[in-house]
């Protein structure tokens, strides 16, 4: 892991200190981010601001919570750069540019339609790996979002090993089988 995101991590894990299922989603949507972005050959700059963007894409859930008493996708998008500008900005360790994507990335990454750039479209694909799990989507939901939202072959292959093969026993799974 990159330091500067090593020390982001631990900055969202006391931003979200008490509430360990937000602090595993966002574990689990960056580390799903990273390897769909190094596996689709990302360039170094869009990967670190595909991995930054992860860290802190749900920030504003807390402040939706508070605000609204809800934390859905609009007022997540609504809320969420303006926490995550402060953060950014109070560690030093991210440019301007690098910054205002990342807020532009958390203010469209409840917005499915007209994905543009390769961060985006595998912020999108990490998130749903873990929102279909954590959210227990029916199998017919799963093909959907398959269809409409996964682009990259990476995210393809994660979602088929995940959701819609049958689990055998390990040793029916062997690396020469695989």
């Amino acid at each position: 892991m990159n330091p500067k995101h090593a020390r982001l991590t631990t900055l969202m894990t006391a931003y979200n200190a008490g509430d360990p299922k937000r602090i595993q989603h966002f574990i689990k949507v960056y580390q799903l981010a990273s390897v769909i972005g190094t596996l689709e050959q990302l360039d170094e700059e869009t990967l670190f601001i595909l991995e930054t963007a992860a860290i802190v894409h749900d920030i504003g859930i807390h402040i939706s919570e508070q605000k609204y008493g809800v934390c859905d996708g609009k007022h997540q998008e609504q809320e969420g750069p303006a926490e995550a500008r402060k953060l950014l900005e109070a560690t030093g360790d991210y440019t301007v540019q690098q910054t205002e994507r990342v807020c532009w990335l958390i203010a469209h990454h409840h917005t499915y339609k007209d994905i543009t750039g390769m961060d985006y479209q595998i912020l999108v694909e990490a998130d749903f790996l873990v929102n279909i799990y954590e959210d227990s989507l029916s199998v017919d939901a799963v093909d959907a979002v398959k269809r409409n939202i996964f682009r990259t072959q990476t995210g393809i292959e994660l979602l088929e090993n995940m959701f819609e093969k049958s689990y055998s026993f390990p040793s029916h799974n062997t690396p020469e089988k695989l």
